[in-house]
């Protein structure tokens, strides 16, 4: 969220689309999952994708600080590290139980944050705008938060961490819609990097991975 405040909605949907690539290389340098050549190729092909997107991006938005695409790639590692985990290490948690440990930890720190962020000053309460976004973001904490994340953690239960992840495909797609509609600027070039992306992210998901059992 704080990313799309210095970059547009659609770019940060397309680096999203990084997820099952870093998911898979969190699964290589911790969880003993064997990597193949083409999966390889897939990670070197979709990083190469993420370099065009921002480099043309920042040629035809020069208003925009294109450093703030390296925490939606952050972001990116913090979903990977979270389907990992949950994939080794709770396999016998209901999807319910795992959502609500996870928004009771983060609703700490939430409210210190938006104690902070002047959201209880009288002049932001009487606007009658804020209360339409509030209705929005209920919405969307509900629906696309709650209710996905549920649903999210059973489907990695049910299969694998990189397939889990590869949620994340259609993001950029609908996210370029929306885009455009919203009149965001988009280049053939950013076109080309979103379809590096997604061939990257294909490749990985080609070819059946193994996971390292000791001897």
């Amino acid at each position: 969220a704080f990313a799309e405040t210095e970059i547009d909605s659609a770019i940060a949907s397309i680096l999203n689309s990084t997820t099952p690539l870093m998911a898979l290389l969190l699964g290589i340098t911790a969880f003993g999952i064997v990597l193949i050549k083409r999966q390889l190729l897939g990670v070197f092909v979709g990083l190469l994708g993420c370099l065009i997107l921002i480099f043309s991006g920042a040629n035809i938005n020069p208003d925009q600080n294109y450093w703030y695409a390296c925490l939606v790639l952050i972001a990116s590692v913090c979903y990977a590290i979270n389907v990992n985990l949950i994939k080794h290490y709770m396999q016998d948690i209901s999807p319910l139980g795992i959502a609500a440990g996870n928004f009771l930890v983060i609703m700490i720190p939430a409210m210190i944050i938006l104690m902070f962020s002047g959201f209880f000053n009288e002049d932001i309460l009487n606007d009658t705008s804020i209360h339409k976004a509030l209705g929005f973001v209920l919405i969307l904490a509900v629906v696309g938060t709650g209710i996905a994340k549920i649903l999210f953690n059973k489907m990695v239960q049910m299969s694998d961490a990189v397939f889990a992840t590869s949620v994340t495909y259609t993001i950029p797609i609908v996210a370029l819609f929306w885009g455009m509609l919203d009149g965001e600027d988009f280049s053939v070039l950013q076109l080309l990097g979103m379809g590096v992306i997604l061939l990257g992210v294909f490749l990985v998901n080609s070819g059946k991975r193994k996971k390292v059992i000791p001897s």
